[in-house]
């Protein structure tokens, strides 16, 4: 398969969906401009002003079109330039694209795809670092991706092109460089599926999104001190996959739950929980958690840094967790 970029994954993605002439792109300089992040560069040349619509700095009516337009017959992917903007626009995805569905009776359908940078690390100060694609995740009537590679960014995209929900759906900044085989045919990564991003024996890493990548480091950092850590990547927060959390569990009787959003802020303690209950007979002690700081994300370097995890960090927590432990015989 040919190996490319998590940005061209994506992009890949919208031209297969373009081939739909009831599909259009709107958002804050996606056209001209090319998109914050170059996304849809070129898109407004080889599409046109019809199918790539830059729209005014108005979130709120951006999301609000778009839930008009998908009702109608049309096939909108709406643009919010960062997850931080989305939250000018959280009436219209809260109150109307994830309920409009159940309180038309099912007469109306909102197959809303809202596409959005989530993430932190880039010294962009509080208001425009944040990883809230969790309080999303609580939302019924909402699914919520978050991809980490490259295939299943666009998967994951064209499967959420195929719902009748509406989708969530949050890339972040720092994987858009990122590369990974990807298949040339529209393959679909079907919502709601974790995969296993490596198998392993002594202890499950649970995460998403860039955090995925950071507990791969932490695992082949574990692997050299004897330690065999599975890395499950939930790749959708809802809905969520535990039945291959409980799996994994059952194989390997001990949880680290690894998010970038602060601790206490996020869907961390919720997964946590359900995983307390549901393979509570499993596990040889609590499931630990390794998230973010529960403040707002600093400016300086050093402070942000320190202020999310690292692969260090996981693996200490994964060491922590391993240590004196020797597995129950059932």
């Amino acid at each position: 398969m040919p190996i490319i970029s998590y940005r061209e994954a994506i992009r890949q993605a919208l031209r297969e969906m373009l081939k739909d002439p009831a599909v259009f792109l709107m958002g804050e300089d996606i056209g001209a401009y090319g998109g914050a992040f170059a996304v849809t560069k070129g898109f407004l040349e080889e599409y046109g002003e019809e199918r790539v619509r830059d729209t005014p700095i108005a979130e709120s009516i951006i999301v609000g079109a778009g839930i008009g337009a998908v009702m109608v017959g049309a096939r909108p992917v709406v643009e919010i330039m960062t997850i931080n903007f989305t939250l000018l626009a959280f009436d219209n995805i809260v109150n109307h694209a994830a309920k409009i569905h159940l309180m038309s009776g099912g007469q109306v359908a909102v197959p809303l795809i809202i596409r959005t940078v989530t993430g932190s690390g880039n010294q962009l100060g509080a208001q425009h670092s944040q990883n809230i694609e969790g309080h999303y995740a609580m939302v019924p009537g909402l699914k919520v991706v978050t991809p980490a590679t490259p295939a299943d960014a666009k998967g994951l995209l064209l499967a959420a092109y195929d719902d009748h929900n509406p989708v969530f759906f949050a890339e972040h900044f720092a994987l858009y460089h990122t590369k990974g085989e990807v298949p040339e045919e529209p393959v679909r990564v079907p919502l709601g599926k974790a995969a296993v991003a490596r198998a392993g024996t002594d202890v499950t890493l649970i995460s998403y999104s860039r955090m995925v990548n950071y507990c791969l480091q932490a695992a082949d950092q574990l692997s050299q001190q004897g330690i065999s850590a599975e890395v499950i990547d939930l790749r959708t927060l809802r809905p969520l996959d535990m039945a291959t959390l409980q799996e994994s569990i059952h194989k390997t009787h001990r949880a680290i739950m690894v998010e970038e959003a602060g601790k206490g802020t996020s869907i961390g303690g919720d997964i946590i929980s359900e995983l307390q209950e549901t393979a509570f007979d499993d596990l040889e002690q609590p499931i630990a958690w390794v998230a973010g700081a529960p403040v707002p994300i600093p400016y300086n370097r050093t402070l942000e840094k320190l202020s999310i995890p690292s692969p260090e960090t996981v693996a200490d927590a994964a060491v922590k967790i391993c240590k004196g432990r020797t597995r129950r015989v059932a």
